[in-house]
């Protein structure tokens, strides 16, 4: 299977090529960038299938980041997913941020549980638990930052994403502390495309996983009058 995953949810502009025949990533290129997606996404992608010497319509399906994470962030990578996929008649398929920043360390010992957070700001973080095997044990919610603490709150727990400090910083000093702390600002786009590769079938294209409004509302008050 060939996948192009695609990740722009976070703190980060990046895509990959897969080819499982080969077992291998086959192109990738990733920037850390806090804004600048749309401008970032689309030249990247093209040099990244040119490295690859894939064409579009030789791939089986586009992967890509729906979130947690930056609401400007998620259209533009779905956006261009959505838009490749109909172009070369492909499936697209979405991914969470949380299992991507999960997936390495289930990968490398699926014996003890991971949580995964993002920092939601405000003293809120995105939070996902997986345990034994990678099973969920808590599904993707926002939840305050002490809240998510006490969900991984476990003598093995493994913490990985944009928010891992802020949990072991409020870790309580009575409890064993955590087994790893993986600080980052976005996953590996590697395990993005591995985790497309792995995934089941699409059902219907990806869309936004927001959990939770924007910031931004409409100012209802200040309305002009006609």
């Amino acid at each position: 299977m060939r996948v192009l995953a695609i990740d722009t949810a976070l703190e980060a502009c990046s895509a990959a090529v897969l080819d499982t025949v080969r077992a291998e990533i086959v192109a990738a290129e990733s920037r850390v960038m806090a804004r600048g997606h749309a401008e970032a996404l689309i030249p990247m992608i093209g040099r990244v299938m040119a490295a690859s010497r894939i064409e579009f319509n030789d791939l089986d399906r586009i992967a890509v980041t729906v979130g947690p994470g930056s609401f400007t962030g998620l259209r533009v990578g779905i956006a261009a997913a959505r838009g490749i996929a109909l172009a070369a008649d492909k499936p697209a398929i979405g991914l969470t941020t949380l299992s991507g920043y999960a997936a390495p360390h289930i990968a490398a010992d699926d014996t003890r549980s991971v949580a995964a957070v993002i920092d939601a700001r405000h003293e809120h973080v995105y939070l996902q638990v997986f345990g034994p095997g990678g099973r969920t044990v808590v599904p993707p919610r926002l939840a305050p930052l002490r809240e998510a603490m006490l969900a991984a709150l476990t003598g093995s727990a493994r913490i990985v994403g944009s928010a891992a400090d802020l949990i072991a910083a409020s870790w309580p000093r009575t409890q064993p502390p955590p087994a790893l702390v993986d600080q980052r600002g976005a996953p590996d786009i590697d395990w993005i495309a591995r985790l497309g590769a792995a995934a089941g079938d699409p059902h219907g294209p990806p869309k936004p996983l927001y959990l939770r409004p924007p910031d931004a509302q409409p100012q209802h008050a200040r309305l002009l009058r006609r």
